[in-house]
């Protein structure tokens, strides 16, 4: 039976929005596994816009959705239409947009929210007891969506690793070409360019986790 899974999007490009290699890698590997994929994000204005060829913020303001729009090629619904009913999992790519579109971790740490239509979305697969995967930064928001004693992994970033065992999670660290899961609640998680150095490494743990992920639909 073809598996539905839900992804997350949080804009266009890694410092401002989602990462676009490990989104496409993410979005590639449920193709070849034969899932349903449905993309959604936020419809909300981003933090703020990076130039990505200098790093500096630009004086102008973009939607998350619509650019978002970009990578699933148009393929995208506004999170607010997302029922986790009509899904078996759910997957979040990471990218600085997760800390600054899908949540304020990039600004208030360990004091964060998650954006609450995305929070709304992930607690119900979680309610649910649907798998989860998240990539990158995005297991900094573990601990806000499942509570206290989540486990998972952003790789080895000490002051990232920190900001979650305050918010209430276990960090363990992964090697980028591995997977955590916490077997409890179906949550898997990856590293990715939180260490990758090449696209190549980022791809090897990014596919294990929607391999992974899609197992445990059948669990």
């Amino acid at each position: 039976m073809t598996k539905k899974v839900a992804v997350i999007l949080s804009g266009c490009g890694v410092y401002d929005g989602a990462e676009i290699h490990e989104s496409v890698i993410t979005l590639l590997r449920l193709d070849q596994r034969g899932a349903q994929v449905q993309c959604f994000a936020p419809n909300i204005a981003q933090l703020h816009v990076i130039d990505h060829t200098t790093g500096a913020e630009m004086p102008e303001t973009r939607n998350v959705l619509v650019e978002s729009a970009r990578i699933a090629r148009g393929n995208i619904k506004d999170i607010r239409e997302a029922n986790a009913e009509d899904f078996d999992a759910l997957i979040v790519p990471g990218g600085f947009g997760s800390a600054k579109n899908l949540s304020n971790f990039a600004i208030e740490g360990t004091h964060c929210t998650v954006q609450p239509d995305v929070l709304a979305l992930a607690e119900a697969f979680a309610e649910a007891g649907k798998p989860v995967g998240l990539i990158c930064i995005s297991p900094a928001l573990a601990a806000k969506i499942y509570g206290p004693g989540v486990v998972c992994t952003i790789g080895n970033d000490p002051a990232t690793s920190a900001a979650i065992v305050k918010m209430g999670g276990t960090h363990e660290e992964c090697d980028v070409h591995d997977i955590v899961e916490d077997t409890q609640r179906k949550l898997v998680t990856t590293p990715a360019y939180m260490t990758a150095k090449s696209i190549g490494e980022a791809a090897a743990g990014i596919n294990k986790l929607v391999d992974r992920v899609l197992e445990l639909t059948q669990e």
